[in-house]
């Protein structure tokens, strides 16, 4: 009844306010009006109920609060009650109807007042009551979280001031920091007549004193007499620094000195108590020395000769002591200032007096590992120091390599004698059981040198081929002992021959060989193989999880890209019609599907044919992008080259559809993509043959092109034997997601039918006997037809009505306004509004489903039925009062208000009341049952 107060309410208001905010306002006042008056009857209706169950009760009587109780209770005792008159069945209930006679002497008895606390003392436990006071359940705190990074770094800042020696680590900074302040502020004002000399050498005494008073202490307060000793010789280095730069009191070479012997105290006290802290210190400022006392002049030989001198440092320490950081820190400290040294300063000029300071260092970090093992206080599971065995010769090599300006074949020498010295040091330590791990990583780097020494001598692309044969080879040989260095070895060189690959492609152009028999060609073959040979041996051997894991999918991949790089690069420098170049990507991805769902079957690890399997699909799909890329440049899929290519894909498919078939999800998706594909290129050869027919309207055209939609739709709801051929056993997954696919794809025709003029030439056009039109009801019978499938859920499966209708509607109104472009002349475009004609067929049309809603709702007790006719009525109506107002200047507007009325006056003669609410439960329970 809301909706109809508001109808009225709507039009009372449009004709009283003669505009649309009246309309509106009307609606709103009408629907609120209808709202009250069902809140009263409501109320009315509870208060009878309430007065049915517990008669007699006087609402004025009951009071909530206890005074007021026990106030009643003391009235009730002082004052009898008054006689009631009547009979027996006329007494209130709360006069004794318990009891089976009544005596007018009687008095009830009196009631003590009780008190809240007694009340809820009494009542049992677990009651429900008004004045409960117990406590609410207390909440559970929450679950404990991980500290967060702030938290750590707090954590780390309160532990550095509350950890170990605090007072010493404090006084440290704040000593740096006075010093360098009172130094600064001695150097700008002057304020201190004592000369500065003398104040630099009361400063380095008393660090001297203090680097002395540290050592004595060495044994009762270690962490004292460490931070002492250190922070003492960072004063002397930063007196000397002072003395240097700011007031040049000493020279350069003096300053160097004394910076080396500072350095080299630091070493002596660090081994000699083991303080690994203090070598560290002296290392930093050992290496900060040259750059302190810079003069510009860029002496690189002098500048190395220390460096070299503070690397024989750390190989002495490395002999006595197995400090890795010290190790560590060397190398990159060396490396670095030598790398920034070369990138500014550096000129082939200089070549000779550089070149031994390189081998020098590389041969220091050569050793530097091995007394690392060897002075290992855990020598058997000593943890090899993977950063300098491979930085090293990495860094080396690199640096060789700007040192000869990158030219080949000196560098390829450098290479051959690295690779010899390797494999020397790897020869001398064979009978060394200790140094097994050393020995392998050494003879491994060997190799690794006499295989980079192949691409600078040979060409790139027999480099790409010999680098893919010998990582295939290592791969298998790292497997059949057992070892890991040789595998991984192995990995690594296939990724250097497909880096040697890209130069090859990048430096040479095969215009004028033959096709597939070329070197590029080849050598791509040839990276295929031994990424597949590397494959093959990971699924064999290889661990089913973790780092065995990755390395197996990604030679797999690996193999894949360059299979397809390799038959691309033939395409692209050979093909040149597009229509055989459509035909060569189509028949690549189908002959590509069709090989990695042959060897799906034949992998052992489970992750291995998952993504065997997963590639099928995807290469499936990439076919589906070729045709409808060259449908975009016209290229009919079923002629000539590419109808071949067609032919070849459904073998090939067929082929792949079977290698998956073990693997659910995969397959699935596999023959989604399969009948997909088919549908699109039925529907890419029908558009583009029809567009050589200018004679067809452009509602045949999409009548036809949507056969192939309608056709899988066909094939879901009724041939689910033929769908999922040769994949029976996934036969109702396959059915859903092709189910699925094709509801979109008709849906997306449906749209494109509703936005379709539809012309139906040669044909004349008939109103719901036009190609468009037709188009449309059988969309609306695969959607019924679909809706009632026991695939779908209960759930939407009861919605049915309501969507069939918002359809039917849609459909109604797209085939009206089709019907008024044709037959009316009105415009099929943006204006088609604003036609009056047009607006008078919506107006019956859309009133005529109402109408016929309305009534067989009423006359069949179907509610919902008719609550959508009411629906369509009162939107007519909106309509009328919105839109057509503003044509009523014409007959076409007047023929809407009359229409309407007049449909109205039907729905008042045929079914002027809704169906009652039983008829409406009825008429449910027996369509249920």
């Amino acid at each position: 009844m809301y909706l109809v107060w508001a109808i009225v309410g709507a039009v009372i208001g449009a004709f009283v306010g003669e505009g649309v905010a009246g309309a509106v306002a009307g609606f709103a006042i009408g629907f609120l009006w209808g709202r009250t008056s069902q809140l009263r009857r409501d109320l009315d209706h509870a208060r009878a109920q309430l007065d049915r169950l517990a008669p007699g009760i006087d609402p004025a009587r009951v009071v909530d609060t206890p005074d007021a109780t026990a106030t009643n209770a003391a009235n009730t005792r002082a004052t009898p009650p008054p006689i009631p008159q009547g009979t027996a069945e006329q007494r209130p209930a709360r006069e004794g109807a318990s009891s089976s006679s009544w005596s007018p002497t009687a008095w009830p008895p009196a009631i003590p007042p009780t008190s809240a606390s007694a009340a809820s003392a009494a009542s049992p436990v677990g009651a429900d009551s008004v004045g409960d006071t117990r406590p609410p359940p207390r909440p559970q705190p929450p679950a404990p979280t991980g500290p967060t990074v702030t938290d750590r770094l707090t954590g780390a800042i309160k532990g550095w001031f509350t950890e170990g020696n605090v007072p010493v680590k404090v006084g440290m900074l704040v000593l740096f920091a006075g010093i360098a302040a009172f130094l600064k502020y001695a150097s700008d004002n002057g304020l201190l007549r004592i000369p500065v000399s003398v104040r630099l050498v009361v400063v380095a005494l008393a660090a001297i004193a203090g680097a002395a008073f540290g050592w004595w202490q060495r044994d009762k307060r270690r962490a004292f007499a460490l931070s002492l000793q250190g922070g003492a010789i960072g004063v002397l280095v930063m007196t000397v620094f002072a003395a240097y730069r700011l007031y040049g009191l000493l020279p350069a070479g003096w300053t160097f000195a004394l910076l080396i012997v500072f350095v080299g105290a630091l070493g002596v006290l660090a081994v000699l108590q083991d303080a690994l802290a203090l070598a560290v210190l002296g290392l930093v400022a050992g290496f900060a020395a040259p750059i302190i006392a810079s003069t510009g002049e860029g002496n690189h030989v002098a500048l190395f000769s220390y460096y070299a001198v503070l690397n024989l440092g750390i190989l002495g320490i490395a002999w006595k002591r197995a400090w890795r950081v010290l190790n560590v820190l060397g190398f990159v400290a060396t490396f670095g200032v030598a790398t920034t040294w070369g990138v500014l300063s550096y000129q082939p000029a200089l070549f000779a007096s550089t070149e031994p300071f390189l081998i020098l260092h590389f041969l220091l970090y050569l050793a530097v590992p091995w007394l690392h093992v060897l002075r290992s206080p855990k020598r058997g599971r000593a943890i090899l120091d993977g950063c300098l065995m491979f930085g090293n010769p990495i860094v080396s090599l690199l640096l060789q390599g700007a040192l000869l300006d990158w030219k080949p074949m000196p560098l390829a020498l450098s290479a051959l004698v690295a690779a010899a010295i390797y494999v020397a040091i790897a020869f001398a330590l064979r009978k060394r059981d200790d140094m097994t791990l050393l020995r392998e990583t050494w003879a491994v780097l060997a190799v690794a040198f006499a295989t980079i020494a192949v691409p600078l001598a040979l060409s790139a692309s027999v480099t790409a081929s010999v680098f893919a044969l010998e990582g295939a080879g290592l791969i298998w040989l790292g497997f059949r002992q057992a070892r890991r260095l040789p595998r991984w070895a192995g990995v690594f060189l296939q990724v250097a021959a497909g880096v040697a690959w890209v130069l090859a492609s990048l430096f040479h152009h095969h215009y004028n060989d033959t096709p597939l028999l070329n070197a590029t060609f080849i050598g791509s073959l040839l990276l295929v193989t031994g990424a597949s040979v590397g494959v093959w041996q990971f699924d064999r051997h290889g661990m089913s999880r973790g780092v065995s894991g990755l390395a197996r999918i990604g030679l797999l991949v690996w193999a894949v890209l360059w299979w397809m790089v390799a038959f691309a690069n033939e395409i692209d420098t050979f093909v040149v019609d597009r229509g055989i170049e459509s035909a060569c990507w189509l028949v690549l991805a189908s002959v590509t599907a069709c090989m990695l769902g042959l060897a799906c079957p034949s992998a052992r690890k489970l992750d291995l044919g998952v993504v065997l399997a997963f590639g099928v699909p995807l290469f499936l799909l990439g076919g589906m992008v070729v045709v409808l890329s060259a449908a975009n440049a016209n290229i009919q899929p079923l002629a000539r080259w590419p109808l071949g290519a067609v032919v070849v894909m459904a073998i090939t498919g067929w082929f792949a559809l079977r290698g998956v078939a073990s693997h659910r999800v995969a397959a699935v998706a596999s023959a989604t993509v399969w009948w997909v594909r088919w549908a699109a290129i039925f529907t890419v050869a029908i558009v583009l043959a029809l567009d050589a027919a200018p004679a067809l309207g452009d509602g045949w055209h999409l009548l036809a092109a949507a056969l192939p939609t309608l056709s899988l739709a066909a094939l879901v709801l009724w041939a689910v034997r033929w769908l999922a051929s040769p994949l029976s056993g996934h036969a109702r997954d396959i059915r859903y997601a092709v189910g699925a696919c094709a509801a979109l794809a008709m849906i997306a025709v449906g749209i494109a039918a509703l936005g379709t003029a539809g012309n139906p030439k040669p044909l004349p056009f008939v109103p719901v006997l036009n190609p468009v039109d037709l188009l449309l009801v059988a969309v609306l019978l695969f959607v019924a037809r679909a809706i009632s499938d026991e695939a779908i859920p209960r759930e939407v499966r009861a919605t049915r009505p309501a969507l069939l209708a918002v359809v039917f509607f849609i459909m109604a109104t797209s085939m009206t306004l089709r019907a008024v472009h044709h037959l009316g002349g009105v415009p099929w475009n943006g204006d088609m509004p604003g036609s009056s004609l047009a607006e008078l067929s919506l107006t019956v049309v859309w009133s005529v489903i109402g109408v016929v809603a309305w009534v067989l709702g009423s006359k069949r007790g179907q509610r919902l039925l008719w609550m959508a006719g009411a629906a369509t009525m009162a939107l007519v109506l909106l309509k009328l009062l919105l839109v057509d107002r503003g044509h009523l200047g014409n007959l076409f507007g007047i023929a809407s208000f009359i229409a309407y009325g007049l449909l109205c006056t039907v729905i008042g003669y045929l079914a002027p009341a809704p169906p009652r609410q039983g008829a409406a439960s009825s008429a449910e329970s027996s369509h249920a049952s």
